[in-house]
């Protein structure tokens, strides 16, 4: 039995959760998500405990039953707390700024980079004097927030000689020695 998918998921207040034709529905004060759910899982909603199972012990429902559990945990999550994602950008020179739902990046390229976010994420950022520039990123979809850290992320990765880049608050950067001077 999977560890992950037989643990139960109990709804906080003023979340609900609806299950109709193989959809899953999740209500709560900071959206609503919907997430398709593979035939052969079973959801059972009872007095605020949410429950998945299984048929069988076949491997592909094996694989399933953890993961539709994992999703519909993090779809409660999100829609009674949301999730919240800090990203970095270190180097001279790097900027961003927002206009509503676009961000444009100054990251040592010849241009700015533009990138339109959709609108269930909400984005704040911070340029401070002697302070690397900040954007906050809001959602309560664990998913698209990650798709998007992702792609502001792949404009320029954190490197390992002087940790330039674009990284997550917090993150360690493994850095390597530089060159060597005066080897024979």
């Amino acid at each position: 039995m999977s560890r992950i998918g037989k643990l139960p998921i109990t709804l906080p207040k003023g979340v609900t959760v609806t299950f109709a034709n193989n959809v899953v529905t999740v209500k709560g004060p900071k959206g609503e998500l919907q997430q398709t759910v593979h035939p052969n899982i079973m959801v059972a909603i009872d007095n605020g405990v949410v429950t998945v199972a299984r048929p069988n012990d076949d491997k592909e429902n094996r694989a399933m039953h953890g993961l539709y559990r994992s999703l519909l945990n993090n779809m409660v999550i999100g829609v009674s707390e949301g999730y919240k994602q800090t990203l970095e950008l270190v180097g001279v020179g790097y900027r961003v700024s927002n206009n509503g739902q676009i961000l444009e990046f100054s990251l040592g390229y010849t241009h700015g980079i533009f990138l339109k976010l959709p609108n269930e994420i909400k984005v704040e950022t911070k340029s401070e004097r002697n302070q690397t520039p900040i954007v906050i990123l809001e959602s309560c979809d664990k998913q698209l927030i990650g798709q998007v850290c992702a792609k502001i992320r792949s404009f320029r990765k954190p490197e390992p000689y002087k940790g330039k880049g674009v990284k997550f608050a917090g993150e360690q950067i493994r850095r390597k020695a530089g060159k060597s001077a005066g080897a024979k």
